[in-house]
Parts: C-alpha cells; sequence; structure tokens
C-alpha cells in the first residue's frame, strides 16, 4: 500500500485574471450586480451554446426561477412537476420553493436518472413541467423526455447542476431542454464559489428571469443603465410619470441576483475551462474504465457511445449480496484520506422534510437503494493519475479484506 494520501472531494481555481478583476471591482466600490455579472453571463451563454444565461444566487435559485417562469404562462401555485425521487435535495426544495408540487419518478439504477418509462403515468391535468436531473453529469434520456413532454405540452427543465460539459447525442446539455438550470458551487466545474445560471434559446423566458431574480419588478433589460449615477432611461417612466419602472413589480419575485465579485471569480475560471473540463474528464474516465475489477462488489456509470459525461464526480455504488456495509467502505477511504459524500437520498422516502407529501418508504426501490447504498468521490482538477491510481488501490485492498 502506497503512502497516505489526502484527496478532498472539491476544489476551486481561482486565476490571476480573476484576482486583478476582484481587485478592480473592490477599487470601483461597485461590487453589486453590474457589468462583470453581464460579462460572465455571455461567456457562459457561448460555452454552452444558448443565446441566453441568467445569473443567480446558488444552483437552487437557478432550478426555482426556471419554476416559476411557469407562471407567466398559466400556471398556478400548487401545480405540479415531475422530478426524479433520487438527486441532492435542492432539487425537491426548489420545486416547493417556488410554489409547486413535487412529483417524484423513480430512477434507473444504472444511470442514476429518471425512469423515462415511468414519467408518463406521473403526469396529472395539474402537471406543468417535467425536470430530468443529470445526476453526477450522466445525461439523461432527454430524446424520450422531449417527446412526452411535447406529447402533453409540457415544459422541460433541465436540471444540470452538476453536468457541465456533458453531451447528449452531439448536443450540449443545458440547450436541448425550455431552460437549463446550472449550479456554480465551489465543487462544481465552473464555480464563482456561490451561484448559479440558468440558461435558454427563449428570450422571453430570459426577461421573466431577469425580473424575477430582482423581486420581479419590471425594469428588466438585459443591461441596465439606470443602475448607474445620473443615466437617463426612456423606459423609466413608461408605466406613468409617478411610476419609476424600478418599483413597478409585474410579479412574484426573489432576491437572487450574482454580485460582481461572484461573476470575477467565473469570468476567470471560463477562461480555463477547457483545461479544467479535460483534466476532471481524464480523471473520471480512467477510473470508469479501471472499475469493472471491483465487480461483482461495486459498481460505477458506465460511458454510452453517444455522450460525453460531465465529470463532476465518481459514483461508486454497493452491490447486493456483498459481506460489507457502506458505513464499512467509507470508513476505510476516509481513514486513508479519500474524503467521500453519499449519493444523496430518496428525496420523497428518504428525506424527512419531504414527508408532509405522503409518499411511503418502498415506492422508490431504485432511488432507495441508492440511498443506501451509494458514495461519490472527487476527481477534480488538482488530481492527477498518481492519486486516482492511489483511490483504486485503496479501494482493492478494501475489497481484498473485505470480499
Amino acid at each position: 500500500m502506497p503512502k497516505k494520501m489526502n484527496i478532498p472531494f472539491g476544489t476551486i481555481t481561482i486565476t490571476e485574471q480573476s484576482r486583478t478583476l476582484i481587485n478592480k471591482i473592490l477599487d470601483s466600490n461597485r461590487i453589486s450586480s453590474g457589468k462583470y455579472v453581464r460579462e460572465f453571463e455571455k461567456k457562459f451563454a457561448a460555452v454552452v451554446g444558448t443565446s441566453e444565461a441568467i445569473a443567480l444566487s446558488s444552483g437552487t435559485d437557478a432550478d426555482v426561477l426556471a419554476c416559476a417562469v411557469l407562471y407567466d404562462y398559466g400556471a398556478n401555485r400548487g401545480d405540479e412537476i415531475i422530478v426524479p425521487a433520487l438527486s441532492f435535495v435542492a432539487t425537491g426544495n426548489a420545486v416547493l420553493q417556488a410554489g409547486f408540487t413535487p412529483v417524484f419518478v423513480d430512477v434507473e439504477r444504472n444511470t442514476l436518472n429518471i425512469d423515462p418509462s415511468l414519467i408518463e403515468r406521473a403526469i396529472t391535468p395539474k402537471t406543468r413541467a417535467i425536470m430530468p436531473v443529470h445526476l453526477m453529469g450522466k445525461p439523461a434520456e432527454m430524446d424520450t423526455i422531449n417527446e412526452i413532454a411535447k406529447r402533453h405540452k409540457l415544459v422541460v427543465i433541465e436540471d444540470a447542476a452538476e453536468a457541465h460539459g456533458a453531451v447528449y447525442k452531439n448536443r450540449n446539455i443545458g440547450t436541448i431542454g425550455d431552460m437549463a438550470a446550472y449550479s456554480l458551487y465551489i465543487a462544481h466545474i465552473i464555480t464563482t464559489g456561490e451561484g448559479g445560471i440558468v440558461t435558454t434559446n427563449n428570450s422571453e423566458y430570459a426577461e421573466i428571469l431577469r425580473s424575477l431574480r430582482s423581486h420581479g419588478r419590471a425594469c428588466k433589460c438585459e443591461s441596465c443603465v439606470l443602475n448607474t449615477a445620473s443615466a437617463h432611461c426612456d423606459k423609466r417612466f413608461k408605466y406613468g410619470d409617478n411610476a419609476d419602472i424600478r418599483f413597478v413589480f409585474e410579479r412574484i419575485g426573489y432576491s437572487a441576483k450574482m454580485n460582481e465579485l461572484e461573476a470575477a471569480i467565473g469570468i476567470g475560471a471560463l477562461g480555463i475551462y477547457n483545461d479544467i473540463l479535460n483534466k476532471r474528464r481524464d480523471n473520471l474516465y480512467y477510473l470508469m474504465g479501471q472499475f469493472s475489477r471491483f465487480s461483482p462488489y461495486l459498481a460505477t456509470i458506465e460511458k454510452e457511445s453517444y455522450e460525453e459525461i460531465g465529470p463532476h464526480a465518481l459514483p461508486i455504488i454497493i452491490q447486493q449480496g456483498v459481506k460489507f456495509t457502506r458505513n464499512q467502505l467509507v470508513n476505510y477511504m476516509e481513514k486513508n484520506g479519500i474524503d467521500t459524500r453519499s449519493l444523496f437520498s430518496s428525496m420523497p422516502t428518504q428525506c424527512p422534510g419531504f414527508g408532509f407529501l405522503g409518499y411511503r418508504l418502498g415506492e422508490f426501490p431504485n432511488a432507495e437503494y441508492l440511498g443506501e447504498n451509494g458514495i461519490h468521490i472527487g476527481i477534480h482538477q488538482d488530481l492527477g493519475r498518481i492519486e486516482c491510481d492511489y483511490i483504486l488501490n485503496v479501494i482493492d485492498k478494501f475489497i481484498k479484506e473485505n470480499r
């Protein structure tokens, strides 16, 4: 066994460009959302391949506001949005925070993603959208999901929190649904420290999102001149002489803006996006390619020929019939310096906060199995082949001692 190493789950790369911009912003005394947020939005949209990107304060807010767009198109509070049972709890929380009811569907154990064959039976007259999650960066089955949505006139909101750089049948994740919500939290491929962003090719959705992130106000231009001193705006009194557009609120909104300092971190990260993506993908695919040695004790996701997985983390699923528990594996890895995270939970049946919805344990067998038997570990850009081999050797030694 090689000398113990320290393998943290995540990292953050703050570039010299970001540091220079941060100092410039601090010297300007203007850190609220402004020109650097706009710059980050344009560059992020260009990377994903959409015409619009709306920067927000968190990935959860990205989900929330994408859902809230539906109110402008006839949705009512309490209407339903279909989501996978297995995800980080933010997915279910966001639907509730937006005033909708999450309707949960079980996942496929081998992909971790929503089972398309179960979606249609969950649709009711109150269903307004489907929110597939590309869990661990593994693309959901978007062709089938979009076909179902089209048949039932539903909106598709991609939860792409972990799917930076993912590709499905030659199309970038983030461009396939009507909207896509990304997290920009520290552990993600592109980060602003905290933060989130919604991508879309629908200019009306983008305008509504800009309103929603700022309390629902009518002032929602892509670039605002009113927030600069002594600037003239022809739209300021469009609602009447005594009605300043900044204080006309067209819809129920949120306070969910990104600030300039966060945008500066993101701009720097986008400048080295391909380097980060390629390093993480090399780590992920190398580990996945070696993982068959752990069969039949452990498994991970597989890459299909038509996809590229967004290299967020390596999921590890303990297989049925083994003699060891998840806790034993986790404790062994942690003692050997490898940071781990659980593979989330079945939101409706393993997260007590969702108990009021009335679901019962056993309704989502695959999500529940993964919630009890899954973990994930980091594959970030500060790791290389030496660290990956160390991870494999630690797991190999554990299995030899516990099979």
